[in-house]
């Protein structure tokens, strides 16, 4: 994953997730600014944005790497908080350009639309390793309902632990890998990533902790006990109502 212009951007710059009320004010801010498309913000009780970035620790003046931002949701509000001295980089896999759905062209779109002036755009393959000038500049990486997808067939193969090692370097020492997936059965490993868009939590943190990040907490607020993790999360009958993990990984200081 190269970020090209990153590190010129960073110059300028163990518990759940507090309820909404708490949020710092930047957070509440950027939820609330109007200019957000009107398809996010009915977007907002499914994804309670206000925990999970709270959570993810992102604030004004930070480099926040999106992995895989879909429409751009998470980016517009990211591209608030941080602010002017701040930068955001919408990450989109080579690998899944693809699609019918264009997710390059949707990122591009949302990079260009009035107040995203911070918001960049970056698309090779997953596992490509990072200039050196990139090295050490992010605050925040962080992907939603996506990692999952890194192990499926229309990767071709790409190498995720080399990918994880990637997102390490990029980071901060002190800084966070912020993943929020569907949950698979316990025991399962990579087995439904495919069929049920699913991953086995503790499939994934011995996946990422082999890159050398330490795991740095948990939120349960996405978390749904009765979904029996065994439908898939497009399913009529359970879509919105997943059982979902919000796992922070943080890179050592030494």
């Amino acid at each position: 994953m190269k970020l090209r212009l990153i590190a010129a951007a960073a110059a300028l710059v163990l518990v759940a997730a507090p309820v909404m009320a708490a949020v710092s004010g930047p957070i509440a801010a950027a939820i609330a600014d109007t200019s957000r498309p009107a398809k996010d913000v009915e977007k907002d009780a499914v994804r309670k944005p206000a925990d999970l970035i709270e959570f993810a620790k992102i604030k004004p003046g930070d480099v926040v790497v999106d992995i895989w931002p879909g429409g751009g949701y998470w980016s517009r509000i990211f591209s608030k908080i941080v602010g002017p001295k701040g930068h955001v980089v919408a990450y989109v896999p080579s690998e899944i350009t693809v699609f019918k759905s264009d997710p390059l062209g949707a990122a591009k779109a949302m990079a260009a639309e009035p107040g995203l002036g911070n918001v960049e755009v970056i698309s090779d393959p997953l596992a490509s390793p990072p200039p050196a000038e990139a090295l050490g500049t992010v605050d925040v990486a962080w992907t939603f309902e996506n990692y999952h997808d890194l192990h499926d067939s229309f990767m071709k193969g790409a190498d995720v632990d080399a990918f994880n090692k990637a997102v390490f370097a990029l980071l901060k020492p002190g800084g966070y890998y912020v993943i929020v997936d569907h949950a698979a059965p316990a025991g399962s490993g990579l087995a439904n990533t495919e069929d049920l868009h699913r991953i086995d939590p503790a499939a994934l943190r011995a996946e990422v902790e082999k890159a050398g990040f330490v795991f740095d907490g948990e939120s349960k607020v996405l978390a749904m006990p009765d979904d029996p993790r065994t439908v898939n999360v497009f399913d009529a009958g359970i879509r919105g109502k997943t059982d979902r993990f919000a796992y922070r990984f943080r890179k050592p200081k030494a």
